[in-house]
């Protein structure tokens, strides 16, 4: 079975951006703390990826993002992709 790459609201990608420049952050900076590539925050902030469940809850800590921004983080995040694949957590 072949899973079907959600798209993020577009409105998240913003939020993230606006959080990351709020916290003083480089991408890279981000990137070098949550052991996420940059390339993969660019694809967020640009809202064409959704977090797993474990990523939203790195960028969450780092970006100290209020209890709004927050919730609407975790509720774009996958518990099923990436990081938090079956696959990946089975071990």
């Amino acid at each position: 079975m072949i899973r079907e790459r959600r798209t993020p609201p577009e409105e998240l990608g913003p939020m993230l951006r606006a959080a990351r420049d709020r916290a003083g952050l480089s991408q890279s900076a981000v990137a070098a703390v949550t052991g996420i590539r940059r390339a993969y925050i660019t694809k967020l902030e640009d809202s064409v990826r959704c977090p797993s469940r474990t990523v939203a809850e790195r960028l969450a800590a780092v970006l100290e993002l209020n209890d709004d921004e927050q919730a609407q983080l975790y509720a774009a995040a996958v518990t099923d992709a990436g990081r938090d694949h079956p696959a990946r957590t089975a071990a």
